[in-house]
């Protein structure tokens, strides 16, 4: 378990970043060299590579080198961890409203 909120905490404090959401969203449209990447954002080149550090080491991004260029791809597995505690979240409130629904309905009723 404790190796699982590892992996979500990284997710969360990668994407809490606005910078880093941009970067994921260019990813999600195909595979970008670190330039591309660099090139619309207000920042040096620096400091978007310390942006892409913190997306590989949590999983959401990897990167290889082909001759002088480094290419970056999103991975979708590193997204799983927030999605499914997201989603657990959703089912368990959703289950809570639904009874609290039921509940109220169950007093209006009562008192009619």
């Amino acid at each position: 378990m404790l190796n699982y909120q590892h992996v979500l905490d990284g997710a969360f404090r990668a994407l809490s970043d606005p910078t880093r959401r941009a970067i994921l969203e260019h990813l999600s449209r195909g595979p970008a060299s670190v330039s591309e990447l660099a090139e619309p954002l207000p920042m040096s080149l620096p400091a978007v590579h310390q942006h892409l550090r913190v997306l590989e080491e949590c999983g959401l991004m990897e990167w290889e080198k082909k001759g002088r260029v480094r290419w970056c791809r999103l991975d979708r597995k590193g997204l799983a961890a927030a999605e499914d505690w997201v989603l657990n979240r959703r089912a368990l409130w959703g289950r809570r409203l639904d009874a609290l629904a039921a509940h109220l309905a169950k007093d209006e009723g009562g008192k009619a």
